[in-house]
Formats: C-alpha cells, structure tokens, sequence
C-alpha cells in the first residue's frame, strides 16, 4: 500500500469537470444529473483501501445528514488496474451490497476522471456548490490512519458553510489513503 495525500490540481471556483461513467446500477451517470442539488460531494474511492474502510461510515453518516439537504453524493473507483482486482467493477457491486451504500458508485475504467479532478488517493472527496463550482476539496476528518478517531468533521463543517452560502474556511487540509492505482 502506497500512502498519498491529496493535492490542490483543481482549484477553489473552477468548474466540475463533466464525467459519464457506468454505475453498479447498470446505470451511465453523469455530472448533469445532479444540477438540481445544492451541493454534490464527490468521493474518490475503492473497494480494498483500509483507509475508506475506515471512513465508510462517516461517508454513510453524511449522506444520511445532508441527502435530506438536497445534497448529491457520488462515489468514483478509479483503480482499474489488473494488479488489483478487488476493485474491479464486479466487486464493486458486492462491495456496494456488503456495505449498503446508498449513492451511486461509478467505475472511472479509464482513470480519466481521476485525471481531470487530480484526485490521488483514497479517499479524496470534493464538493460542488449549487453551480457546480468547486467549494471543498479535502479530508472528511482529522482522522489521519484507519484506528484513529476523529476530532473534528471536517466536511460536515464545509457541507454546512455551503449549504448557507458561505465559502469554508480553514483553508486545504489534506485527504490521505491509498494511492489511486494508475495502469501503465
């Protein structure tokens, strides 16, 4: 296991980069279909990192929190590399049932989303205001190793921010995981 931290490619304002990519719904999903949300939190993720094992359920306690908040969640495997195929789209359809996650997970096969978002690890979460413009990109906790607890909610704060028409402040505090396991 490779440990990164996120890094700042996409900047605070600058746009959502658009994305079409297949759900373990059977479903394509775009960025389009959440243009009526207040918010959309992206989660760069995967199936076998022990650091979003660890935040799954603060990820399921958010959206419980703010889906009723006309809040938009969405979940992107990037790692589409044979030397893992615990994170191959089959078993991301297990690993949704297994762990009742309740917003879509999509499968990011050629990394190129990944890319355009500079997502590096994960989990690396981002949040869109209402107009699709980067408000958050950052660690959902200062939780910084799988058996550590949290102190503060780092997202829930920025969620909260937004969703009354503030920026967050505190400024970039690093996501860490996993890196994204790029193919050659």
């Amino acid at each position: 296991m490779t440990l990164m931290e996120s890094a700042q490619k996409l900047k605070i304002g600058q746009n959502a980069p658009d994305f079409a990519l297949s759900g373990v719904d059977g479903k394509i999903h775009s960025l389009k279909e959440f243009s009526e949300a207040s918010a959309v939190v992206v989660f760069f993720m995967c199936n076998h990192c022990p650091y979003v094992l660890a935040k799954l359920p603060a990820m399921k306690k958010l959206y419980a929190t703010y889906r009723p908040r006309n809040v938009a969640f969405v979940g992107i495997n990037s790692n589409n590399n044979p030397e893992f195929p615990d994170d191959d789209f089959e078993h991301m359809k297990k690993f949704v049932v297994d762990n009742q996650i309740r917003f879509p997970y999509l499968f990011d096969e050629s990394q190129q989303v990944a890319k355009a978002y500079g997502a590096v690890c994960t989990p690396d979460p981002f949040v869109f205001d209402s107009g699709m413009r980067l408000a958050y990109h950052g660690r959902i906790d200062d939780a910084m190793s799988p058996e550590a607890q949290p102190t503060t909610e780092d997202l829930a704060f920025a969620l909260d921010d937004i969703l009354t028409g503030r920026m967050p402040t505190g400024g970039f505090k690093p996501s860490r995981g996993c890196s994204i396991k790029w193919r050659e």
